[in-house]
């Protein structure tokens, strides 16, 4: 082609069009030379040298270039492993910073910056072969999207409930969803699933990775791929898998968010910010690796090697000024260009690493707090990573809510009828202020869940007592042991109508437990309408029926649907299950009753010795919805009703007596996962008897 080149500008980091042509700029501290690779629809290259170096940003300007132009980079500079240098100019490399990614790694082609004498790898020597075929190109976008007064939802924590979801999954078999869009961005926007999320109550949908990723050379010599996609290679483009319009991915996304917003519905990213694709010493060189290694990822003492706290080969290095840089110069994007709402970091203990430790005060969560962009969208932490110290549950800064790993072990364990898990119960079911009362934060601050995509579906969960990950191709090994689940006494699917009922109840009382809890609740994909993996707990590489959402629905699971749909709609309909502030236990300044009463199954207040002496599976307790904080939208103070919440998790029925007559002569069960009492009245010292494995909520009427 015909081209006209100028030195261009240093800022800003990509390929940005203008009136006359593209500005192309890339950051590398160490590279001796950077060449722009022009890429035709043919594959044909055109090199260009960027010869105009500012504060290590190598730049330059095209005039002759237009939207839609394919693009690379090939970074010159010392191959030296040892002093974690890894430049290799025959390797063509993905601009960190591209909107948009055409074609798919090809591990069939000399993708590798090290050679491989007969397929064993050799770090030490650099290859010399040309991979350009088999990397995939950057491309040139323009970014002009019609927002149409597209308004952020901006829905408060405290009325918030997410629906965690692979957008392929959701709608590959969608039968509303046409063939042509289903499994991709313009599925996920179809009428018939807005329709479905609307029902259900959600109010935000938190995406499984859809930043364009690469799959580990482990799964591609297995023929499979990393279908949930934690394996990122560009950080501002949408992966164009999901991609109904290949090549136009960019505005299908936002058109998307769009149809959501309309939807009243929020947008949450799970974003991968702690490893790259690229792996560990022996992983192919596709972008940060060949543009300047030392400088984006952690390296051990000996640098050829990677620090790994994320248990993918490698670590990003937030230390780094240029690191932090790109990842925040990315959410940002994301908010500003994309719309989305808010992000869930993976492994986000990683983020906060300096000097080996994770610290609260890190340079990243600086930044977020600080920035006018970042600092108000919703924030919410995986708060664990796989290095010393990882688990760091209840230890994230004033504005990150997290995942609360402790609320799913302990819900799980208590309805297992675990002994001794009833005092730790108490924290989870009301927010967990052992965890995040004693920093500022609320009890929105923790994310509750019983199931995620990491592990068993809600159905499988009540289903089977081991992983079956067989069709993973790794022996079974993969995915958690620890999985506290109960089979009922068949492992896997049955017909046996008392095993059923037992599972069904017991999903209900998941259910009721997670959607009446304080803190926020998170749905995974297809649990309210009882989907399973058969047991597989780490579907991380099936893109086929074990990972896609079925939706013919036989009774049982359409009943299980209008159940979930029920309790949710019974959470935003009274504020006492999601308050703005934790419990006090104390009758407030003018002599009113507890915010909350725990008691004992005669009905009356439980005591200091009876909380250090139980170790039965059951709790009660009362919510007082006269003790609320706040104000409604006509500026009244906030009142409810008041409820109490009976759990029976042992095997036997048990007998409870209704709340003292201090708290209300009469009562009415509005709840009952035995699915035998709803509406019933019942006197207060009046004797009630919960099933085994069963919750009752009563209604002071």
């Amino acid at each position: 082609m015909t081209i006209a080149t100028k030195a261009g500008r240093p800022y800003p980091l990509g390929a940005t069009l203008d009136s006359s042509g593209v500005n192309f700029a890339v950051f590398s501290e160490f590279a001796t030379a950077m060449d722009l690779c022009l890429f035709d629809d043919g594959g044909a290259e055109q090199r260009v040298a960027m010869t105009s170096r500012t504060s290590f940003v190598w730049h330059t300007h095209l005039t002759g270039v237009a939207a839609g132009q394919k693009y690379g980079f090939r970074a010159h500079g010392p191959y030296a492993p040892k002093d974690g240098h890894r430049f290799n100019p025959n390797k063509l490399l993905v601009d960190p910073y591209t909107r948009m990614i055409s074609g798919k790694v090809a591990y069939a082609n000399s993708i590798y910056g090290f050679a491989r004498p007969g397929g064993v790898a050799d770090d030490d020597a650099p290859d010399e072969h040309d991979d350009a075929p088999g990397v995939p190109k950057s491309v040139v976008v323009d970014g002009v999207f019609d927002w149409g007064g597209d308004v952020r939802p901006a829905i408060p924590w405290t009325d918030t409930i997410i629906y965690e979801m692979h957008v392929g999954a959701m709608t590959k078999l969608h039968p509303h969803v046409r063939a042509s869009a289903s499994g991709t961005y313009t599925g996920l926007a179809a009428e018939a699933v807005i329709t479905h999320l609307k029902a259900l109550g959600v109010t935000a949908v938190e995406l499984l990775p859809i930043q364009a990723h690469a799959d580990e050379p482990g799964l591609a010599e297995r023929g499979m791929l990393n279908y949930w996609g934690y394996s990122t290679l560009a950080y501002f483009a949408p992966d164009p898998r999901f991609a109904a319009y290949p090549g136009d991915e960019v505005r299908e996304f936002k058109t998307m968010v769009k149809a959501l917003h309309a939807a009243g519905i929020e947008v949450l990213l799970d974003v991968v910010y702690n490893h790259t694709c690229e792996g560990d010493h022996l992983g192919p060189t596709l972008s940060l690796r060949g543009l300047d290694n030392r400088t984006y990822y952690r390296l051990k003492k000996d640098a050829r090697l990677y620090e790994d706290f994320s248990g993918c080969g490698n670590t990003l290095d937030m230390s780094h000024p240029q690191t932090l840089k790109l990842v925040t110069d990315s959410l940002r994007y994301w908010v500003t260009e994309m719309h989305v709402d808010g992000f869930r970091f993976d492994l986000a203990s990683a983020l906060g690493r300096e000097a080996g430790r994770v610290d609260r005060l890190s340079t990243f969560f600086d930044i977020v707090h600080q920035d006018p962009v970042l600092s108000c969208v919703k924030l919410i932490a995986e708060p664990w990573d796989l290095g010393p110290d990882g688990y760091q549950v209840g230890n994230f800064p004033l504005l990150w809510s997290e995942w609360n790993g402790r609320f799913r072990d302990t819900v799980r364990r208590f309805w297992r009828g675990d002994p001794s898990v009833v005092a730790d119960l108490g924290y989870r079911l009301t927010g967990s202020s052992d965890l995040f009362g004693d920093d500022g934060r609320r009890p929105h601050a923790s994310i509750n869940f019983v199931t995620a995509h990491d592990g068993f579906t809600l159905r499988d969960l009540v289903s089977y007592e081991k992983k079956h990950n067989e069709a993973n191709g790794e022996h079974n090994r993969d995915g958690s042991d620890d999985n506290q689940s109960m089979n009922f006494g068949v492992e896997g699917e049955t017909r046996d109508p008392h095993v059923l009922e037992a599972r069904a109840r017991q999903t209900r009382n998941f259910l009721a437990t997670l959607l009446l809890s304080q803190g926020v609740p998170m749905l995974t994909m297809g649990d309210e309408i009882g989907r399973t993996q058969r047991g597989n707990n780490n579907a991380y590489c099936q893109n086929n029926e074990l990972s896609w959402v079925d939706w013919r629905l036989d009774d049982q699971r359409r009943a299980l649907l209008e159940w979930t749909r029920a309790l949710v709609a019974m959470r935003a309909a009274h504020p006492v299950f999601r308050r703005l502030t934790f419990f006090s236990g104390r009758a407030d300044s003018a002599g009113g009753a507890k915010d909350i009463a725990w008691i004992r199954r005669d009905g009356g207040e439980m005591t200091a010795d009876d909380w250090a002496h139980t170790s039965a599976a059951t709790v009660a307790f009362i919510l007082n919805g006269s003790a609320l904080e706040g104000t409604d939208a006509a500026g009244a103070p906030v009142a409810d009703g008041t409820f109490a919440v009976l759990k029976n998790a042992s095997p036997e029925p048990l007998a409870f007596h209704a709340p003292l007559v201090a708290w209300g002569a009469k009562w009415k069960i509005v709840v009952d996962t035995a699915e035998r009492s709803v509406g019933r009245s019942v006197a207060a010292g009046e004797e009630i008897v919960l099933l085994e494995r069963s919750v009752i909520v009563l209604e002071r009427q």
